[in-house]
C-alpha cells in the first residue's frame, strides 16, 4: 500500500498519532502493577517492623518520594494506597502537584528563598527548614498571602558534612523560634540517616532526632505543642527508623525502582 494511502499515516507522512484515550500500552499496565507491588511491600516492611517494636503500624504514613519519575507512577502509587507524596525537587513539585488533587505533596529537598512562592502555590508542607533566614521568610510570605504553612526542622544528626539540617545541639532552640513565627505550623523534625553499614550508628541518629522531638514537645513553648511528626528513615533503613519511632518513612527506591 503506499504511504499516502496506509491510514497509520498522517499528512505529510508522519505516523498518526495514537490516540490518547485508549487504552494505556501494556508496558504502562505492567509498569503500574509493578509500583502497586512495591508499594504494598513497603507497606508490609513497615507493619512488620513498627509490630517487632510494640507499635501499631498505623502510627506510621508512608511517603513516596517520587524524584525523576512521572506522573503515571506517581498517580500508580496513589492507587495503590500512598496518600503522601514528597518531591525534592521544587521544579517537579510544580509539575506534578496539580495533577494530584487531594493528596497531600512535601517538599522534602532544599529550598531556595527565591522559590518560597512557588512552593507555597502547590506544598502542603515544607519537611526542610534548616535556617532562621528560610524560616522567617516562609513566614513573610505565609503572613502576606493569609495563610499558615505546615513545616518541619530539618536535623543533621550523623554530622555527616554532605548532608543539610541544623546541628543538633541547635535544634531545640531553632524549633522553638520556628514554632513562633506567624503563618507557620510547626508539625515536627526531618533528618536523613547515617551512611553506615552499622545499624546501630543508623539507630542513635533517629533516636537522637526523637530526643530532640520530644524535648522541644515537653518545653511547652508557644507553637511546639504539635509537633509530634518524625520524618526519617528511606528505602533501606526504614526498619531502623520505625523502631526508633518515626511516623513518617520517605521511600523512593523501593517502590519505583532505581533511578
Amino acid at each position: 500500500m503506499p504511504a499516502d494511502l496506509d491510514p497509520r499515516r498522517g499528512t505529510g507522512g508522519d505516523p498518526a498519532p495514537s490516540d490518547p484515550g485508549g487504552d494505556p500500552a501494556p508496558s504502562d499496565l505492567d509498569r503500574a502493577g509493578l509500583v502497586a507491588d512495591r508499594y504494598r511491600q513497603v507497606v508490609d516492611r513497615v507493619a512488620r517492623a513498627a509490630r517487632a517494636n510494640g507499635r501499631d503500624p498505623a502510627e506510621v504514613r508512608v511517603l513516596v518520594a517520587t524524584k525523576t519519575q512521572d506522573l503515571d507512577a506517581v498517580r500508580a502509587a496513589v492507587t495503590a494506597g500512598a496518600g503522601l507524596v514528597g518531591e525534592n525537587r521544587v521544579q517537579e513539585l510544580v509539575a506534578k502537584a496539580p495533577g494530584l488533587p487531594g493528596v497531600p505533596v512535601h517538599l522534602i529537598g532544599p529550598l531556595q528563598r527565591n522559590k518560597i512562592n512557588q512552593v507555597l502555590a502547590h506544598a502542603d508542607c515544607v519537611q526542610t527548614v534548616d535556617s532562621d533566614r528560610l524560616a522567617q521568610a516562609l513566614s513573610e510570605r505565609c503572613v502576606r498571602d493569609g495563610i499558615t504553612l505546615d513545616v518541619m526542622v530539618q536535623s543533621n544528626v550523623s554530622g555527616e558534612p554532605t548532608k543539610s539540617g541544623a546541628a543538633p545541639d541547635d535544634v531545640a532552640g531553632f524549633a522553638t523560634r520556628v514554632a513562633a513565627l506567624p503563618g507557620l505550623h510547626l508539625t515536627g523534625f526531618m533528618t536523613i540517616g547515617a551512611r553506615s553499614p552499622d545499624e546501630g550508628v543508623v539507630r542513635a541518629g533517629f533516636a537522637r532526632l526523637r530526643g530532640l522531638r520530644d524535648e522541644v514537645v515537653a518545653s511547652g513553648a508557644p507553637g511546639t505543642a504539635d509537633a509530634h511528626e518524625l520524618s526519617m528513615g528511606m528505602s533501606g533503613d526504614l526498619e531502623a527508623a520505625v523502631a526508633e519511632g518515626a511516623t513518617i518513612v520517605r521511600v523512593g527506591t523501593a517502590v519505583f525502582g532505581p533511578r
